[in-house]
This record gives structure tokens, C-alpha cells and sequence, in this order.
């Protein structure tokens, strides 16, 4: 039985100058709870980014931060942008960018949840920009042998026709960590997932390596955006 997804799903990224960096590491502790105790909310989380060349601490950006939230309608979405949280990452920010994103497919589970829902086959066709979400949970373990894996991957993915942004994600500086894709289609997007030979191989290796305590891998129609990413908006 397929279970019925958020009606809508968001992604916000604020660039903070470097003097509001502290103030940027209170807010993720801070707004946590007001966050998620927000009406509508399916599941929500404040997250770290990074440049995602090898998911360590080193690719850390301390100036860029980001929420992605699921939600039971877009009315309650709209009205987060009017909160205390949201006004104070917008007095912080110097650049914001926030894209609206219907699920079109998901697989597996975030912090024991399916954020998603498990969208059915009648949504999965999109002709418009895709983004995708990968995230996993690390076992410590496994850990070196992932991470000496992932340079090829970011080197590959980064060379890819039809990629419009790509954003490590995290909720923890090791361990947490994921991926956040916008391509200008779906097409773009599975010749990389399939016919990149660095990301092939990664994914023969995931179940024999047993790198993953948890995984997920989510792929979204972009609906709307509004705003900029290093000076430039990715659907342009």
C-alpha cells in the first residue's frame, strides 16, 4: 500500500556572512524544536552543508545552511515564511535561495521516518527540472573505506551535462551526511545515476561493503524557486 506523501516539500539555503557564523550555530541549535513544532510540518531538518567532495568535516561550509521540510499543504508552508524562525534566517542571510518540490519517487528512511511517503508510479513522470536527495547514515565502522570512495563520485557528478546545483548536506559534521541535486531533467539525471562509471561502481559496492545503517535516495519535480546560490539562480 502506497502511503500517502507531503503535498509539498521545501528546501531553504541562507548564506550568512562570516560575522554571523556564531549567531548561524545558535539559530541550528536553537530553532530545532520551534522548527518542528511548526503547523503542517511532516518532518523537518536543519542541516550543515558542504561542498560534498569526501563527507568529512573538512568540506564543511560554516557560511551556507539549509532546512528541508515536508509538508501537509502548501498553505502551512507559505505561512512559515511569515514565522519568527524564518525572519531571523532572513536577517542573518546575505543570500537566500528556497525551492518548492512535489515527491516524485523515494526509497528508504531518514532518522526512522519516510520523509517523503512512498510516491506511486502516476507521479513519476515530470518533463520539467528534477532535484534529488541522498542521505545516509554511516556506519563508524565502515566509514574510511566510504570515504575513500566518494572523491571520484563528486569529481564525476560535478562534470555531468544538465547538473544545475549540487550541495553536500548534513546534520552532523561526520557520519550524517548526504547529498542535495538540481538537474535540468530527469533524463540528466539517470544518465549520471546509471551510466557514470564512478557512481556504478559505488553503488555495486554499497550492499557488500555494508557502509549504510540507513539510506534514502528521493527524486523531486522543482515546482518553483526563488532567489540565488552564489550570486546565480540554478534554474536559469
Amino acid at each position: 500500500m502506497r502511503e500517502a506523501g507531503p503535498e509539498l516539500v521545501t528546501l531553504h539555503l541562507w548564506r550568512v556572512p562570516r560575522r554571523a557564523v556564531p549567531a548561524a550555530l545558535l539559530r541550528m541549535g536553537v530553532d530545532r524544536r520551534a522548527v518542528r513544532g511548526t503547523a503542517g510540518v511532516r518532518f523537518a531538518k536543519l542541516l550543515g552543508t558542504g561542498d560534498g567532495g569526501s563527507f568529512r568535516a573538512r568540506d564543511a561550509d560554516p557560511r551556507r545552511w539549509g532546512l528541508l521540510a515536508s509538508w501537509t499543504d502548501g498553505a502551512s508552508a507559505r505561512a512559515f515564511e511569515r514565522s519568527a524562525v524564518a525572519g531571523r534566517w532572513r536577517r542573518l542571510a546575505e543570500e537566500t535561495w528556497r525551492v518548492e518540490l512535489r515527491p516524485l519517487s523515494a526509497r528508504g528512511q531518514w532518522s526512522g521516518q519516510e520523509p517523503f511517503g512512498r510516491p506511486g508510479t502516476a507521479g513519476a513522470r515530470w518533463d520539467g527540472p528534477v532535484a534529488a536527495v541522498t542521505r545516509a547514515r554511516l556506519r563508524p565502522s565502515r566509514a574510511r573505506s566510504f570515504w575513500r570512495a566518494v572523491p571520484p563520485v563528486s569529481a564525476d557528478l560535478r562534470a555531468q551535462p544538465g547538473l544545475r546545483l549540487a550541495v553536500g548536506i548534513g546534520e552532523a559534521p561526520v557520519g550524517l551526511q548526504g547529498t542535495f541535486s538540481v538537474w535540468e531533467s530527469t533524463a540528466a539525471l539517470r544518465l549520471f545515476a546509471y551510466a557514470g562509471a564512478a557512481h556504478r561502481a559505488v553503488v555495486e559496492r554499497t550492499v557488500p561493503e555494508r557502509w549504510y545503517a540507513e539510506e534514502l535516495f528521493a527524486r523531486f519535480a522543482v515546482e518553483a524557486a526563488d532567489g540565488t546560490v552564489d550570486g546565480r539562480d540554478p534554474l536559469a
